[in-house]
């Protein structure tokens, strides 16, 4: 693997410093905290507008398409600041990304996008390929049709659209009679490109952190658990911003796309569909993360008037979601979630004949491979390491292996599997939840073989049940990048 698929912590500093560097009076970058460990927290700011603008980028570990995203849309506003400006067309407003939210979790994730790199540490920009100064090749010809998009308008005849040179895929269309992610496009000169990353590789430096330990959901008002300084940084940001719409960023790392909103806004469904089908990125029919929230049609979900701000995970943990404490501002929250590993049949809207019976057999799956890991464990040794890096392995894995049971239960008080796609999420998370524990406790336990045999033949039987694809990074970042400008313009 040449380079790395994502920007690493220090490659989203030395690129946005770069950014910076190059447009001074465009783009800021500011320390506006620091994590338990000491880790900075950086603010990127664009434009110079009243309105305001959050991106919030690196809340989950193991997801760092959103830094990638960031930096892309930073550099695009840097190249032409009248998109964020008060002239005509302009959004008239000043545009922040905070570039990672848990830079601890992230220095702990992010082994494997630097493992199989010979002597490199170089980051893959998602327009091209990032020098070591953090600096780009990019041509920046993605923008016209984003912006266009973004807007309502049709496609701008001619303009290339972006794609990874070190991690496109040029596979043929898959059997589901959905062409890969970025098939179909003309790609840009550039070096051949390489394979995709191996999935194993991703699961082998697996971390995410347990739920309680997540900077984006700070404990509720009388929890015994005082916020995290990360949680408090971005609520702090929040209060003073006040901003018109604040975009979470996520990835997951195999499945399909969906956005979650917390207030309807017309015409952002339609929009975000047009983005995800011109990028052949497949919507996930029925999303089950936020299990209450109203479905406002494939990969869309909205959250009811009146709901609770509290937020209950599968293990029992209560927070109060970031998300929700803006809605006091009037702030809209859009979460984006963009896939690594793309399945085309989570998109499947047809019927399935005996729900009863796919819910019980995905449950099997589950708990049958958590049953399998808790004996591999027993065999190796189940106590707690004694290092700081180890233990919040070993408390994520442990977590993941007891919430099996409640995660049943959940999926069978929702009713779900009644569709092939909600059938296909399911089969994925069932598989996905053991193999995360699997991958956490190898690591904290210093390696295990029986454990890592496990996690190398759940992660290939993961990819070939489904047919799991790479999704291009540039495809990634420009279904977040283009989304979030559409919701922008929709809502200013």
């Amino acid at each position: 693997m040449r380079g790395t698929p994502y920007p690493t912590l220090d490659g989203l500093l030395r690129g946005a410093r770069a950014a910076v560097a190059a447009r001074p009076g465009v783009l800021r970058l500011r320390d506006i905290g620091t994590s338990r460990a000491g880790r900075p927290l950086w603010l990127l700011s664009a434009g110079h507008g009243p309105r305001q603008v959050l991106t919030v980028a690196g809340a989950h570990a193991n997801e760092p398409v959103g830094g990638a995203t960031s930096l892309r849309l930073a550099q695009r506003f840097a190249r032409d600041p009248s998109v964020l400006g008060g002239g005509a067309g302009g959004l008239n407003c000043t545009w922040h990304f905070l570039l990672c939210l848990d830079p601890d979790g992230a220095s702990l994730a992010e082994g494997w996008m630097t493992a199989n790199v010979s002597g490199r540490s170089d980051t893959v920009d998602t327009e091209g390929t990032l020098r070591a100064d953090g600096t780009s090749t990019a041509d920046g010809t993605f923008d016209a049709v984003d912006i266009a998009r973004a807007s309502g308008a049709s496609d701008t005849a001619g303009v290339a659209h972006a794609v990874d040179p070190a991690h496109g895929w040029t596979a043929g269309p898959s059997s589901e009679g959905m062409p890969p992610p970025g098939a179909g496009r003309p790609a840009r000169a550039g070096p051949p490109a390489a394979a995709p990353p191996p999935i194993g590789s991703y699961y082998r430096g697996f971390y995410r952190p347990a739920f309680a330990a997540q900077p984006e959901f700070p404990p509720v008002a009388g929890d015994p658990r005082a916020p995290m300084p990360e949680s408090e940084v971005l609520l702090r940001l929040i209060d003073g911003l006040r901003p018109v719409v604040q975009f979470s960023l996520h990835g997951v790392e195999v499945g399909g796309t969906f956005l979650q909103l917390t207030r309807a806004v017309p015409g952002a469904p339609a929009a975000y569909r047009r983005i995800a089908a011109d990028l052949a990125i497949p919507l996930e029919h029925r999303p089950f993360d936020g299990m209450g929230w109203l479905v406002e049609g494939p990969g869309v979900l909205v959250l009811p008037d009146g709901s609770p701000a509290e937020e209950r995970d599968p293990s029992g943990f209560v927070s109060r979601a970031t998300w929700l404490h803006a809605m006091r501002h009037g702030t809209v929250s859009a979460v984006v979630e963009a896939p690594f590993w793309s399945v085309a049949g989570v998109g499947d809207p047809r019927p399935v004949a005996e729900p009863r019976r796919e819910l019980a057999d995905v449950s099997e799956i589950l708990l049958g491979r958590i049953k399998q890991l808790e004996s591999v464990v027993g065999e190796v040794d189940p106590r707690p390491p004694g290092t700081p890096d180890g233990l919040a392995h070993f408390t994520a894995a442990r977590e993941l292996m007891d919430i099996g049971s409640g995660v049943v239960d959940t999926w069978s008080a929702a009713e779900l599997a009644t569709t092939v796609g909600n059938s296909v999420s399911l089969g994925i998370a069932a598989r996905r939840i053991p193999l995360r524990a699997a991958a956490m406790m190898s690591k904290a336990l210093g390696g295990a073989p029986a454990l890592d045999t496990l996690v190398d033949g759940w992660a290939r039987e993961l990819e070939g049940t489904f047919d799991a694809r790479w999704v291009a990074v540039a495809d990634q970042t420009a279904l977040q990048a283009r989304t979030m400008l559409a919701l922008a313009r929709a809502l200013m």
